[in-house]
């Protein structure tokens, strides 16, 4: 994903965030307050995912859209600082596994890779294909279900589009922020000086650096950490994993793609194998969090009719009879 790929996502995200978050949404608290409970799809609870689920009462609307995706980003941000001690624990033990990829595996599965790409020279092209599906293709597969979720009325499969787009845009803005704020080399840049490609960290000022000759490293050359491809891949994948889990065949296919495109990135030597392993975790839980917090926006919508309360009146023999009927749900 180019540069300029990133500062769009980065302004389609922050400055509709920033004007329904000046205004006092309670719709925005109350989801930020149930996100601190139980897990949504934990042992107690499930999302409701039947096709009935998905009607005019908890469909999304063009201002749901953005109050959702806005609270999807603050929760997102947010969430270090409400894990708990067990939460830690696999965070530390899943840092404690890249940690080892990046010293002990990154450069020789690198270097594995490279020589598969020199001996063949359709792995190459079909790595080019498939890495495609977690860029430019993405967005047209994601079009694509929209345009048959409105064509035959299928609200759940517009539902489920609206929600992988979500995923996508908020996981960019994470793994954007990543990118510039550990500024990893990527495998394809050779050190002029020395010749050699480093899987080091350079840091949040990095970009700013010049040699001897007033030149800044390429933009290019610095944003390896996370993989942008396998990250908006594996969010998208999630949504549509979780929606449809249901459907045995769902989970396979969709987590099989963005593996695919994970293991893409590194045959095109784009990035190292860690890149592509923090990636996929990060879009896992991002396309989680977006699925988990429609769930709760419906549970919301849902509890507003639970109880109605509705007056008719009737004839009967001459007399108009009013009444009143209160109907429990």
């Amino acid at each position: 994903m180019r540069k300029q790929s990133r500062i769009l996502f980065l302004l389609f995200i922050l400055i509709p965030s920033l004007l329904i978050a000046q205004q006092k949404d309670t719709l925005i608290k109350k989801l930020d307050s149930l996100s601190n409970k139980t897990d949504s799809v934990g042992a107690k609870q499930k999302n409701v995912i039947v096709p009935e689920a998905y009607n005019e009462t908890t469909k999304i609307t063009p201002r749901t859209y953005m109050v959702l995706l806005v609270s999807d980003v603050k929760q997102q941000w947010t969430s270090p600082f409400r894990a708990t001690g067990s939460d830690w624990i696999k965070i530390g033990g899943f840092a404690a596994v890249i940690t080892a990829v990046a010293l002990f595996a990154d450069k020789p599965i690198n270097r594995f890779a490279m020589n598969i790409r020199n001996e063949s020279s359709t792995s190459v092209s079909v790595s080019s294909y498939v890495t495609n599906f977690g860029g430019a293709y993405e967005a047209y597969t994601l079009a694509a279900f929209a345009a048959y979720g409105y064509i035959f009325k299928k609200e759940k499969t517009k539902t489920t589009t609206w929600l992988a787009t979500q995923a996508y845009l908020s996981a960019a803005l994470i793994e954007t922020s990543l990118k510039y704020l550990t500024g990893r080399q990527r495998p394809s840049y050779y050190n002029p000086a020395t010749g050699q490609n480093n899987n080091i960290f350079h840091g949040p000022f990095y970009q700013f650096t010049k040699d001897q000759n007033g030149n800044k490293p390429p933009s290019d050359s610095y944003t390896s950490f996370p993989s942008g491809h396998t990250t908006v891949a594996f969010a998208a994948a999630t949504v549509f994993a979780m929606e449809y889990r249901d459907t045995k065949w769902a989970p396979i296919l969709a987590y099989s793609v963005s593996s695919l495109i994970g293991l893409s990135r590194i045959m095109q030597n784009a990035h190292w194998a860690s890149d592509v392993m923090v990636g996929a975790a990060l879009g896992y839980l991002c396309g989680r969090q977006v699925v988990n917090n429609y769930h709760r926006y419906a549970k919301l919508q849902n509890a507003k009719k639970k109880n109605t309360l509705s007056f008719s009146i009737n004839y009967m023999d001459g007399v108009l009879m009013p009444g009143i009927v209160y109907t429990f749900r």
